[in-house]
């Protein structure tokens, strides 16, 4: 039987919602100045806690009993992603070049598939996994995050010493 969850998430909120025919069945909710996100659905919890600077590998964690269960590890180019957990290996690959399309598989084949953007966005899988659904809404959400930390930096390298040479 096929599932169909939609979740939205506020311009400049931390939380993504997650509904099941407009019923609030889930929550994905990022901790502030922290690197770890708070996520549920349908009463179970997890944590995913990433470390590292370069080379940065998250740290999936049962709430409940303060296990860890998984870890997901990154692609350089921030466009696929290798979660383990369970001693089973499902990948991340986003399905368009815009990034509106993505999906989660595993040697057996597609199992959820999720379309979105920044505000809102649909999850569709036949066998319910709820890690699985919210491992695969938390990694393009962390992109977004190392995106935007990357353009900043950027911005500021480059930026800030024209506008201090032109006052000077």
């Amino acid at each position: 039987m096929k599932t169909t969850l939609n979740w939205e998430k506020g311009t400049f909120k931390s939380t993504y919602k997650i509904y099941s025919e407009n019923i609030l069945v889930g929550k994905l909710k990022e901790i502030s100045f922290s690197q770890s996100t708070d996520g549920e659905l349908n009463g179970k919890f997890y944590s995913f806690k990433t470390k590292g600077f370069f080379k940065q590998v998250t740290q999936i964690i049962d709430s409940e009993n303060g296990s860890k269960i998984g870890k997901i590890t990154y692609n350089s180019r921030m466009t696929k992603a290798r979660i383990e957990y369970a001693d089973r290996v499902t990948n991340l690959k986003y399905n368009n070049a815009w990034n509106t399309k993505w999906s989660l598989f595993d040697s057996e084949g597609v199992q959820i598939f999720y379309q979105g953007s920044s505000t809102r966005g649909r999850i569709e899988f036949d066998t319910q996994n709820d890690l699985l659904a919210l491992t695969g809404l938390f990694i393009p959400n962390y992109y977004r995050q190392m995106k935007f930390a990357v353009y900043t930096s950027v911005f500021t390298a480059v930026f800030i010493p024209i506008f201090i040479a032109v006052l000077i």
